[in-house]
């Protein structure tokens, strides 16, 4: 009865307070009842009122669903503003170099020039190949590589394509696109196997891509695919026999500018069209042009190494000298410095390895038919001859023009551009006269200043037809190349003495960077301190901070 009792009394006594659960209800509340003084959670709906949906679990990363990407705000904006207020004043170039420089995240946000679809927008694989198409036709025309992705850019976002990255190498060229921050990107690319210098197709690619964006045109996208085709299937605007004949005048033109004559003049012809038909007969052979350039300075070294050996009193060193006019490669020394001064370190050093490589060939060329000659011919030759320039003020303003004239026609320039390059060269050279000759200033500062004038008045003349400045500004250049120092530096190579000649061949290089270097400055000189109407705040280009060795 003990145990009976004991138990009874366990079930008489209330639960602790520990045993009791914080959910259970009080003792004495009804199930499903609550007073007004009984304490419920602050986040609890009141009595009542409907309860509100649930939202469905999903990716913190989806996108809103009031998002709309054509009428988003900015993401950032940051402290002293947007830096192109009124941007869309000034030429595209110009607006395409100022955004490439920006941070992603700080460009304004595009607005479509051309026509595009409202239901599902551009149609991002076709503008993307079209864009790489017409990079590769820039690229390979010889442009710069901060040019080439301005044009690329200024394609991409006149059909409403933002967050585009366009990237360009020697051979190969880029672009990404990622329409929003959630999607993957779209990447598509393209490779440069073939090089041509063709101007008349680079300025008809610029009036396409200006055309482009223009907000005044209308150029959908069959439209661009149909143009582009017409510009890829264009003729060259002169036949072969007048690029032969330029070529000889060119050499012709040349040797007058270092003190030839008549009979000179016509044998640096002969021998720079025989080097011109024989550097077609092994390209048409499949040659790499290392050696195309190996035999085109064959045959006015040997022409210039037979006037040596006849009982003639020519100037004989002309005759090469004029001949290494015509094949020094100034196009690609001013685009490899070009990109390397504006940071595009990569195409720099394939450009300046192919200069290299075309250097390598010329000197090969010549200097084994100098060799010949001194060695097998007996001909006593005269080093210092090189570097007599005899100074015939107006015969060698008339021979650079000359020079640069045929040097335009070879770079099969427009017709309407020969006439202006043409007295740019003149300008170019009276300038270095002046300063070389008349003032005793040296060769190296005399040549930066006068290229330095010849990329001043080319890009004054490209922003005036919103054009590339190669075609006014390469051809300019040809009288300055440094024909005499190089042929001076193979003879000494040549005679056994490889230090003075090596020294030579270093003044030769000196030069040709200072060419490259002043035309490019000269460039940079008129896109600072020009000013186009109605964008006096236009937004500069940001160049690339660099560290101070650290």
């Amino acid at each position: 009865m003990a145990e009976g009792e004991s138990e009874d009394r366990d079930r008489r006594k209330p639960a602790s307070d520990e045993a009791r659960s914080a959910f259970i209800q009080p003792y004495g509340v009804e199930s499903g009842v609550i007073e007004d003084d009984q304490p419920t959670s602050e986040f609890s709906a009141p009595v009542g009122t409907a309860a509100a949906p649930v939202e469905p679990e999903g990716s913190a990363f989806a996108l809103p669903a009031t998002y709309s990407g054509k009428h988003s705000p900015s993401a950032y904006t940051p402290g002293q503003g947007y830096p192109v207020s009124r941007i869309g004043d000034s030429p595209w170039q110009d607006r395409m170099r100022t955004m490439l420089r920006m941070p992603v995240g700080d460009r304004p946000v595009p607005e479509a020039v051309q026509r595009v679809s409202e239901d599902s927008g551009p149609a991002v694989g076709r503008v993307l190949d079209l864009t790489l198409r017409i990079g590769e036709l820039l690229l390979a025309g010889g442009e710069g590589a901060e040019d080439v992705e301005a044009a690329m850019f200024a394609v991409a976002r006149s059909y409403g394509l933002d967050r585009c990255e366009p990237t360009v190498t020697f051979t190969m060229l880029s672009i990404t696109h990622q329409p929003s921050l959630v999607d993957h990107p779209v990447s598509a690319t393209r490779t440069v196997r073939r090089r041509g210098t063709d101007y008349n197709r680079l300025a008809a690619v610029f009036r396409l891509v200006d055309d482009i964006s223009a907000h005044e045109m209308e150029v959908s996208l069959e439209d661009a695919y149909r143009r582009l085709a017409e510009i890829r299937r264009n003729r060259h605007p002169y036949p072969g026999w007048v690029l032969t004949a330029a070529a000889g005048l060119l050499a012709g033109a040349a040797s007058t500018l270092v003190g030839g004559g008549v009979v000179v003049f016509f044998a640096a012809a002969i021998g720079a069209v025989l080097g011109d038909r024989l550097a077609w007969l092994f390209a048409a052979r499949g040659l790499p042009e290392f050696y195309q350039f190996v035999v085109a300075g064959m045959p006015p070294a040997a022409l210039g190494v037979a006037l040596k050996l006849a009982p003639i009193d020519v100037r004989a060193s002309a005759v090469i000298t004029g001949g290494l006019f015509a094949l020094l490669p100034g196009r690609a020394l001013v685009a490899a410095v070009q990109d390397g001064l504006t940071g595009y370190y990569i195409t720099a050093s394939a450009r300046l390895l192919e200069v290299m490589y075309l250097f390598i060939g010329i000197i090969m060329g010549v200097l084994v038919v100098i060799y010949l000659g001194l060695h097998l011919g007996g001909a006593e030759p005269n080093p210092e001859e090189a570097l007599q320039i005899t100074q015939r003020p107006v015969l060698q303003i008339l021979a650079s023009m000359v020079l640069v004239f045929t040097f335009a026609i070879l770079l099969q320039q427009e017709r309407s551009t020969v006439l202006i390059v043409t007295l740019n060269g003149g300008v170019a050279w009276a300038t270095y006269g002046a300063l070389h000759y008349a003032g005793g200033i040296p060769a190296v500062p005399s040549t930066a200043l006068a290229a330095g004038l010849v990329g001043l008045f080319g890009q004054l003349f490209s922003r005036y037809r919103f054009a590339s400045a190669l075609p006014y500004t390469t051809a300019a250049i040809g009288p300055l190349l440094p024909g005499s120092a190089t042929y001076y530096g193979l003879l000494l190579i040549a005679e056994n003495r490889p230090d003075v000649g090596l020294a030579s061949l270093t003044n030769a290089a000196a030069i040709a960077f200072a060419i490259a270097i002043g035309v490019n400055l000269g460039s940079e000189a008129s896109r600072l301190f020009m000013r186009i109407p109605g964008a006096a705040s236009a937004a500069k280009r940001r160049a690339a901070k660099r560290t101070r060795g650290f």
